[in-house]
Formats: C-alpha cells, structure tokens, sequence
C-alpha cells in the first residue's frame, strides 16, 4: 500500500519568500494541500491554487468501481466544475487535503460525492500525472461491489454503468476528461484482472 509521508513537524508553506514573493493563497475554505516528491515524501503544502499555476506536485486519488460483470461505474462532472465541466470521469477523484492520508481522502471523497460508504478499497498503483494545470500524484484505487450510490450534489450531475466495449468506442471523442482516458488504458488490465 502506498501512503504520504509527513514530516513531524509542519512542513514549510509554498512558495517559499523570494523576490517575486507574494503570500500563499489558501482555498476559500482554508484547504491547503500537501507538496509531494514522488515518493510521497510530503515537503511542503501550498494553496490548491499555488499547486495548479505554480506545478507544485500534490496528491490526487482516483476510485475505480467494478461490479462483478465488469461494468465500470463514472461520474459525470458538473457544469459548474472549473476544469471538464460535463464530462465522464472517474467513480470518485479528489485532493489530498495537507494532514490526510490518500486512503482518508479516498473515504472522505466517496462519501462526499456519490454517497458511497462501507467499501474495501484495493490499491493498483500510484503515478505522476503531468498536463495543462495539473501535476498530480495520483493514488489509484478499486473497489468491486454493488453499491447504493447516490450522485447527488454540486460536483457530480450523475452517475452510470459503462462496459469496457463502450468505454472504449468513447475514448478520443471529447467524452471522458482526458486524466481518466490515459489512467484508463494505464490500467484496464490490473481492473479485469481483479473480476
């Protein structure tokens, strides 16, 4: 199992003072997130917004769901989501919030949006995602099951079963986010090999 690594002490906030110095900017809500080497060595944290226009490394995880038919369940973005409004993505993907472990955030992420509690997680593999705004540590997990989901808030406008078959004939049709195509083909094979 993969998991962050935090130093004992608070790690430094990002970016450090210099002659461009500007203050660190948190979240509305105060999150900030940590900054990672790609080990999960925690080394810093910084604004969700420092991590996107400065590239600072930071975690992500990603939930795939399976049922045992090896349909892959996603979540379809809101209109309101500032990056891929209104496409396909992952079951469940969120930050890291600075002080969380990858598998808290995963529990935290699921609840909060699609409702989904009381699932056994399996770790595939974690990676360095690198495009556009996002350089992510994406910690990428499966769970198999049927569950009661329920999709219902200001991030996810709803919820479906996809087959693999219509996964793929969707792929490179401006259907999925782009993250969730190129992790999709990284790890199709390690989700059928867990059916």
């Amino acid at each position: 199992m993969f998991e962050l690594v935090y130093p004992p002490e608070p790690a430094p906030l990002l970016p450090r003072r210099n002659a461009a110095w500007e203050a660190p900017v948190a979240a509305p809500s105060g999150e900030m997130l940590p900054v990672v080497e790609d080990n999960g060595l925690v080394v810093g944290q910084a604004s969700r917004k420092s991590c996107h226009v400065l590239r600072l490394l930071h975690p992500v995880v990603h939930l795939h769901i399976l049922d045992r038919f090896g349909n892959i369940y996603l979540q379809k973005r809101s209109l309101t989501k500032d990056l891929y409004p209104g496409l396909w993505d992952f079951a469940v993907g969120g930050h890291v919030i600075y002080g969380e472990l990858s598998t808290e955030t995963l529990y935290r992420e699921a609840e909060e949006e699609i409702g989904l509690i009381g699932f056994n997680p399996t770790f595939l593999e974690s990676y360095v995602y690198d495009i556009d705004r996002q350089l992510e540590l994406s910690c990428v997990f499966a769970a198999i099951g049927h569950f009661e989901l329920n999709p219902e808030n200001p991030e996810v406008s709803c919820g479906k079963w996809w087959t693999i078959g219509e996964i793929e004939d969707s792929i490179g049709k401006k259907v999925f986010t782009p993250v969730f195509e190129k992790e999709f083909n990284r790890i199709k094979n390690k989700l059928l090999s867990l059916l």
